[in-house]
């Protein structure tokens, strides 16, 4: 017989069941639950997005604040109308910077007649990195100008004079490339159908209609430059220091002409410098854009094919990547000591395209163990072969012309394009019996990261600057302590890039820069060699054509009438100018007065990336032409990199642009942008993939100070990684800045006297002291943080004093006293209060200037310094008050502080709000930390949301215990405040969960080959992940015991 159960319902007592039966409507039961639950959590859910919708709404009705008084372009902005409720970056940020430029804040002169007036404190002097007049704002820029602006602001705070330079480069190779692609698709003509004067005057048209959108955005960034003082690399006195310095070096025999190997573009049909060759690696075989071609190229194949012994049957096998470069070859090198090829010392091979033979040669470069052990040698379009070529006395053949087309006598290939060429000639190679194989092969593509076309190397009279005894040089005043380069771990390079130092080729093929004022010299009535521009014998410089005329006269001696002169057509490398910089922009040659007070500069701040394309080169200039180094101290920041660590790229969707941090857009617009790229279109859909899945929401406006705090925040190592939630973290904690600063105004009665001096009153309580203790402690490390570039020092020191010890302790144990009516309390309270807000934001200005400027001019300041100090940006920066240290007080408290967090987070454990007020007994087992907590019982009520707490009473029933010290134990009374049978059910929900999770972690951190599969930063999450929740499963189980006893 089946068992049979007697089921109530609804308190009744219902009919037996069978266990079948019972099991049955369970599982009914069960399911009906499932579904239940379901439908509860879909409306929870649907309710839960309704509150957050209507949330965003009304914060983004908040935020959407804007200044909208009348006020004139460089008139202080109004601040006599209320704060509005919330922080609005656009709000804050209107209007100051046009009052501090017409001020004059941020010019030398300040606050002084002239520049020649002695400053006591001393000259502070940074030059910007001059961005390209092409360019428009990115993180790297604004990362450089955050650091800068921080430099040169708390300088000038310090009461230094100061002066940041601001400048902008002529960017040769980029403006001629986005005018001409402009004139093409306006006018459908090519600079050489305009003309060089025209083309030229088109640039400077489309300079000055767009040139100087990255003025506006960095004034935009607030960032503190001489806007007067502003140069252009091609403005007329730069373009006289550029002549001079390359007179004079030429003059010397620094600067000479040679015909040697350089980076190639075809598509631009100029020279380029190493630092615009992109060097992309890729893994074998595939197919490549490259201008100029409908196809694609292939690439990442090695290709075999024979040569043909002189006066034999015996065949030579070579391999090459670019295989269209054997019409240039003029030898075939072996090892001379491999056996295979003994008996072909001296002989030759024969060409099978053109009427040539190529020696067998020997060189000891040669790879016995690679390939066949036999090389192609083309001197003048291979780097290592240029080398052997030299070694050798070997034809130097040129096979392209400039714009990679065949030249010479080959047949069928001459006048085809170099990559059409290399079809050709394996289907050739095919015909003739000659060709073997072709595999794939892993390579490194040279590609020009101006116009995208691969890099040719070819043989080109240039002009090149000696180096070795300017790099000598600059390694000595490295070693010496004279030039010091931050952080130390750049030092390396330095001499990796000084010790490994080439001339410096520094013409190229463009029509925009500065034209190199050397002059090819035809005697009229002689003879002159044919190819005499080569090699420079025939060539001399002048700072002007009559100063040419007269050096070649003197020099081939004969009148100046017998002598014809034509100027280069090449212009200079762009960091020619770049690396006169330092010295050009304040009038050299001349002795200005500028040159004399700002010369040399106090640090050069810039990417590591450039130091040695530009920062080497100002070294080299600086003791070459002005005998001092252009300045004392380089700095070199890291690459900004994505949340990810991946370098920015557009095909990837990871570019962020500074202004779409500053301003906010949405994830629409951010795809919008893909297209006004040169994106493929599969990269228009991979890069809004990549969009999606980092800004699903898009980007929230953040704000110009958050984005500066941010970026300095995070500035340490070789890269940084940028994460936009980062930012807007710090978009709020200038909430919390504006909400603190909003509460104190309401505290600030009309007849309050705002103190001019430090100085103590008397009656401060212990919390007082705390403050004004923790502030000067601050102020040390700030300044501490300045002096040595430790951006992130300075950067928490200010956060976690404004916003741990001001807002979230201050602040809140301020507000009983403001409620009370003890009148000596509350005035105490409001200047240690107004100290503490005025020296915040103070010390915050140089990182943030719009918030704190805003708040700072509505703070009731003394007459003394309302009269005197017109701008926080003039301010003094804050300096450590001995009388505020008291480093004991600040031990006490971290102490109170440990106790109330331990409070908290037990209230927080067992469930209770913070209006809901409870008793605490403190045992203590000394009389030193009962004195301490005695003295900050009122502070401690306040910090802790109690109602009372006592020290070494006998705590009554129904308390947890909560170990704070081995000599401090607090007694938290629940009794009555919660019911402790749901307090269990729920906790242990909370454990089983936690249990949950640190299983699955240790699970995943035991898995093989963790360590070399998982990336460093998850491993690193995981480790603080499975200790904070360790550190909450123990702290758990002890309030789990507690609730078992009350029950």
């Amino acid at each position: 017989m089946a068992d049979v159960q007697t089921v109530t319902e609804n308190g009744e007592l219902g009919l037996q069941k069978t266990a079948k039966q019972l099991e049955k409507e369970a599982k009914k039961q069960a399911k009906l639950d499932k579904l239940k639950q379901k439908l509860e959590k879909q409306n929870a859910s649907v309710m839960k997005k309704e509150t957050v919708e209507k949330k965003e709404k009304k914060k983004e009705i908040k935020e959407s604040v804007f200044y909208d008084i009348p006020t004139e372009v460089g008139i202080k902005k109004c601040v006599t109308n209320p704060l509005p409720d919330g922080y609005s970056p656009k709000y804050v940020e209107a209007a100051w910077y046009s009052w501090w430029e017409r001020e004059g804040f941020f010019k030398p002169e300040y606050g002084r007649k002239s520049v020649l007036e002695t400053s006591p404190k001393g000259t502070y002097t940074i030059i910007i990195p001059p961005p390209n007049v092409t360019g428009s704002l990115h993180l790297g820029h604004a990362l450089a100008n955050s650091i800068q602006d921080s430099l040169i602001r708390w300088n000038r705070m310090k009461g230094k004079m100061t002066l940041w330079n601001p400048g902008c480069d002529h960017a040769g190779i980029a403006t001629q490339v986005v005018v001409e692609k402009k004139l093409w698709r306006e006018e459908k003509k090519t600079r050489h159908e305009l003309g060089r004067e025209k083309f030229i005057q088109k640039i400077w048209e489309w300079k000055n209609q767009k040139g100087d959108r990255i003025y506006h955005q960095l004034r935009q960034m607030g960032t503190s430059y001489d806007w007067d003082r502003a140069c252009f690399t091609m403005d007329p006195k730069l373009c006289r220091a550029v002549t001079e310095a390359f007179v004079r070096l030429h003059d010397e025999g620094v600067i000479y002409r040679s015909n040697r190997l350089v980076n190639w573009s075809c598509a631009l049909k100029s020279a380029i410098s190493d630092i615009e060759v992109d060097k992309v690696e890729i893994p074998g075989r595939i197919m490549l854009s490259v201008p100029n071609y409908d196809q694609k190229i292939e690439f990442g194949v090695i290709v075999s094919f024979a040569y043909e012994v002189e006066a034999s049957d015996e065949k030579i096998i070579v391999a090459t990547t670019r295989v269209e470069t054997m019409l240039g070859d003029t030898a075939i090198a072996i090892h001379p000591e491999d056996d295979r090829y003994k008996h072909l010392h001296g002989k030759f091979v024969l060409h099978p395209f053109c009427n040539r033979k190529l020696p067998i040669i020997t060189d000891a470069f040669v790879d016995r163990e690679f390939g066949t052990g036999a090389v192609k040698i083309t001197p003048a379009h291979d780097p290592n072969d240029y080398e052997v070529g030299l070694r050798h006395n070997l034809q130097f053949i040129t096979i392209f012309d400039d714009s990679g087309m065949i030249q010479g006598d080959y047949g069928e290939f001459t006048g085809m394009k170099r990559f059409d060429a290399r079809k050709a000639i394996i289907e050739a190679l095919k015909q003739k019996g000659l060709y073997v194989e072709t595999k794939s092969n892993p390579m490194v593509v040279p590609v020009c990261n101006r116009s995208k076309d691969i890099v040719e190397p070819m043989l080109k009279p240039q002009w090149y600057v000696k180096c070795n005894e300017m790099a000598v040089n600059a390694i000595k005043v490295v070693n010496t302590g004279e030039l010091k380069i931050i952080p130390e771990m750049h030092v390396k390079t330095w001499h990796h890039w000084m010790e490994g130092i080439r001339d410096w080729c520094i013409s190229r093929q463009l029509w925009w820069g500065h034209r190199i004022p050397a002059y090819f010299v035809t005697i009229k009535n002689g003879s002159i060699p044919g190819e005499a521009d080569i090699d420079g014998d025939y060539w001399v410089s002048g700072r002007t054509e009559e100063e040419a005329l007269k050096k070649a006269s003197e020099k081939f001696q004969t009148s100046p009438e017998n002598i014809a002169l034509k100027q280069d057509e090449d212009v200079l490398d762009t960091w020619f100018s770049s690396g006169l910089f330092p010295f050009s922009i304040f009038g050299w040659p001349d002795v200005t007065d500028d040159l004399n007070v700002f010369y040399p500069s106090s640090v050069l701040e810039t990417g590591h990336d450039i130091l040695f394309f530009w920062v080497a080169r100002m070294v080299f200039f600086g003791q070459k032409l002005m005998g001092r180094l252009p300045f004392r101290e380089v700095y070199l920041h890291p690459i900004v990199r994505d949340a990810h660590g991946r370098k920015m790229s557009k095909s990837l969707g990871n570019v962020i642009d500074p202004m779409d941090v500053i301003n906010g857009i949405s994830l629409e617009e951010l795809h919008k942008q893909l297209y006004d790229g040169n994106l493929d279109p599969k990269e228009i859909e991979k890069a809004k993939l990549g969009q999606k899945q980092d800004y699903p929401e898009g980007i929230p406006e953040c704000g110009t100070d958050a984005l500066r705090f941010a970026l300095c925040a995070i500035c340490s190592g070789r890269d940084i990684n940028l994460d936009i939630l980062r930012v807007q973290g710090y978009r709020f904690f200038c909430n919390k800045i504006w909400n603190a600063t909003k509460f104190a105004l309401t505290y600030f009665s009309k007849d309050f006297n705002a103190p001019s001096n430090f100085d103590l009153i008397g009656n401060e309580t212990c919390m007082d002291l705390w403050m004004l203790s923790r502030l000067a402690s601050a102020t040390v490390d700030a300044n501490k943080g300045f002096e040595t570039y430790d951006f992130v020092l300075v950067t928490s020191t200010i956060y976690n004093v404004c916003l741990y010890d001001l807002c979230d302790v201050y602040l809140e144990y301020l507000k009983p006293i403001f409620a009370g009516d003890n009148t000596d309390s509350i005035r105490t309270a409001q200047v240690t209060l107004y100290r503490a807000l005025e020296t915040s934001l103070r010390l915050l200005s140089p990182f943030m200037p719009f918030i704190t400027e805003e708040l700072y001019q509505r703070l009731p300041r003394p007459k003394v310094i309302d009269e005197t100090i017109p701008s926080i940006c003039v301010s003094p920066y804050p300096e450590a008050e001995e009388q505020w240290k008291d480093e004991l007080i600040e031990r006490e408290v971290e102490f109170i502080q440990k106790i109330a967090k331990s409070i908290r987070s037990a209230r927080s454990d067992y469930n209770l709000p913070n209006k809901t007020k409870t008793e605490v007994y403190i045992m203590c087992g000394d009389s030193n930390t009962e004195e301490i907590v005695r003295k900050f019982i009122s502070a401690l009520e306040t910090l802790s949301y109690c109602s009372k707490v006592e020290s070494n009473t006998t705590p009554p029933e129904g308390c947890t215990i909560i170990t704070v010290s081995n000599k401090c134990e607090v007694h938290l009374l629940l009794k009555g405040l919660i019911d402790p049978i749901k307090e269990i059910t729920r906790m242990q929900k909370k454990i089983d969960f936690l249990t949950n999770t640190t299983t699955k972690l240790n699970q995943a951190m035991t898995i093989s080959d963790y360590e070399s599969k998982v990336p460093l930063d998850v491993q690193q999450n995981n480790i603080e992940k499975l200790k904070q929740t360790n550190v909450e499963l123990e702290r758990l189980h002890i309030a789990l015991k507690s609730l078992k006893l009350m029950k």
